[in-house]
């Protein structure tokens, strides 16, 4: 069955995707209906089941938010995409599925100098489950690994043990009117690392399409003129930065390799990420 083509996202609608190839390609069976359990897993299922990449911008262009778009690129075509593409078609796919969606934005704060304040430039959302008190913090496009597989209740200092990963969410000063929340990650030495800061106001689709126009063409942003990579497995976490690949097990042990050049770079984005580039495509040295 192929839903409607109409998804609701909270305040807006927007035009639905074909969910039964969306399912196919996170790998995802089961009950459609809008309930925790299936939250979790189809977020989980796409978390481990579409790559994070910057390639379409390293190559010298902004991709599309378009979901048909995002369909011929995520789904039929063997790629994966950043936040605003990821998180655009797990919001279509939730709200196919009967979830309630509101759209936010977020400050990274990982990486982050004393005094340092960034944009916010990081798309991520809301859930709300029919019956469930707080709704759910869902983000499948956050590059790190400390990254979320499951959505995370909209709860301060509620641990989610999502496999080998642990997160929760603090409330953080700030000098704006709306409460800001923090999403942290606990690492392998048992530190909790802030991964980005939020609030809930709303955003919609317009805002992401000038956001993703500057992150993919200013010549300052660092996703335009360096790979970034990433691919999280049942058992580790995959990162390609430039030309270093670096593979994290559950347990926190690294192993870290120089690829040779960018001819290796393509055979590792296919046979390690699961990426596969049009025949012919070189990326910059």
């Amino acid at each position: 069955m192929t839903s409607d083509r109409e998804a609701d996202h909270g305040r807006h609608r927007t035009p639905g995707l074909d969910l039964d190839a969306y399912l196919a390609r996170i790998g995802w069976t089961g009950e459609r209906r809008p309930t925790v359990e299936v939250l979790r897993s189809v977020h989980r299922a796409h978390a481990l089941g579409i790559p994070f990449e910057n390639l379409d911008p390293v190559l010298g262009t902004a991709p599309s938010l378009a979901l048909a778009d995002l369909e011929a690129k995520l789904v039929r075509g063997g790629r994966g995409g950043y936040c605003y593409e990821q998180n655009t078609l797990l919001a279509a796919g939730l709200g196919a599925l009967g979830f309630d969606i509101t759209l936010l934005c977020a400050r990274v704060v990982l990486g982050a100098g004393p005094g340092d304040v960034r944009p916010r430039t990081h798309m991520l959302m809301l859930a709300r489950v029919p019956g469930e008190p707080a709704p759910y913090l869902a983000d499948v496009g956050f590059g790190a690994a400390g990254s979320l597989l499951e959505p995370i209740p909209l709860v301060v200092d509620v641990e989610l043990h999502d496999a080998a990963r642990r997160h929760r969410l603090v409330n953080t000063p700030h000098d704006g009117p709306l409460e800001q929340w923090e999403l942290q990650s606990r690492t392998a030495e048992g530190v909790w690392e802030a991964q980005y800061a939020f609030t809930l106001e709303p955003f919609e689709a317009p805002d992401y399409e000038v956001i993703n126009w500057h992150i993919a063409t200013n010549p300052r942003s660092p996703f335009q003129h360096r790979v970034y990579v990433q691919r999280t497995t049942p058992d580790a976490h995959l990162s390609l930065t430039g030309r270093t690949l670096t593979v994290t097990a559950n347990d926190g042990t690294r192993e870290e390799r120089q690829l040779a050049d960018g001819d290796e770079v393509l055979r590792v984005l296919a046979t390690d990420f699961g990426i596969h580039l049009p025949r012919g495509t070189r990326l910059p040295e």
